[in-house]
């Protein structure tokens, strides 16, 4: 496999995993993970509030990361032509 293939597939795979479990700690209605964890460490609203834009950031990090990494490998490999013998 190419070396670039490999690199925008590690790429891909961890930016996806990243942002399942980013995704998963935010906050819906202040019954989420961030909020617990917020709560323990901060203790008055200000802190919440650092928590949530610190999460914000780092997915949005990671689906710029994902998307570049998927609209790369569909640029290189069109018909899905990464194979053992390239």
């Amino acid at each position: 496999m190419n070396p670039i293939a490999i690199i925008l597939l590690v790429l891909l795979i961890l930016s996806g995993i990243g942002l399942i479990i980013f995704i998963l700690l935010h906050s819906g209605k202040g019954t989420g993970i961030s909020d617990a964890i917020a709560s323990s460490v901060y203790s008055t609203q200000t802190g919440t509030s650092i928590v949530e834009k610190n999460l914000d950031r780092i997915t949005i990090a990671l689906v710029i990361v994902f998307m570049v990494s998927l609209v790369l490998l569909m640029i290189f490999y069109p018909q899905g032509s990464i194979t053992a013998g390239q």
